[in-house]
């Protein structure tokens, strides 16, 4: 049975203390600005770009880093998170390997505060990927979630069977778990999980989130 170990801390003091993981690939969905209440929007993309190339400087080479990132519209203008993942890749040499969009709302709904999808972006310093196993670039439905901030059960199940499938990685890394949906998906599909979180209420939820199969299809739950 996998494993898994959720660390109430800092992420980026977690990060900091550790070289290289070998043998590991990392997924994440970074803190946006509203969670930076002391933060300029300015201020705010500094710390985005410096904790992306943190988070990719862990990856091992033929490992991959995947970013889970929601766009925002911050007075009159929009904030492209995806451009920010892939400006701190480039710095670092890592090339992107696929750019995936998850709906949030069906086609042709106007939203307003943030957009209707979500970017995923996968990296890899020297993993290349068979374009013969390539899969779908829009991902109709994200899938059930534990909160408003979590990652989407199909997402998360996308990003953790393609780690399993298509790279030598056995662990799966998430810097920022939140609840866990990235860790329990993680596991579902056979891999360790290692997440951090610095709440201890939302640790604790990560440490036993599971993924459960229904005759109405798979959702998340806290059953143990």
């Amino acid at each position: 049975m996998s494993t898994r170990s959720v660390f109430c801390e800092d992420a980026i003091a977690w990060l900091e203390s550790r070289e290289i993981q070998t043998g590991c690939s990392l997924v994440t969905s970074m803190p946006d600005i509203s969670e930076f209440p002391g933060h300029s929007l300015s201020d705010w993309k500094v710390w985005f770009v410096q904790t992306a190339s943190l988070v990719l400087s862990r990856s091992c080479p033929q490992g991959v880093t995947i970013f889970y990132q929601s766009d925002i519209k911050v007075d009159g203008t929009w904030v492209d998170k995806g451009y920010l993942c892939q400006k701190a890749a480039e710095a670092l040499g890592h090339e992107l390997l696929w750019h995936k969009v998850i709906c949030r709302s069906p086609a042709g709904i106007a939203t307003f505060g943030r957009p209707s999808y979500s970017h995923m972006l996968c990296f890899s310093k020297e993993l290349r990927v068979e374009i013969s196993k390539s899969t779908a670039d829009v991902i109709p439905d994200l899938g059930d979630k534990t909160w408003q901030r979590g990652m989407g059960l199909e997402a998360c199940l996308m990003a953790a069977k393609f780690i399993a499938e298509q790279t030598p990685s056995k662990t799966l890394i998430n810097p920022f778990c939140g609840e866990g949906s990235m860790l329990a998906a993680a596991n579902f599909i056979g891999l360790e999980a290692i997440g951090i979180e610095r709440s201890p209420k939302r640790a604790e939820k990560a440490r036993v989130l599971q993924i459960l199969n229904e005759n109405s299809g798979r959702k998340f739950s806290y059953d143990n």
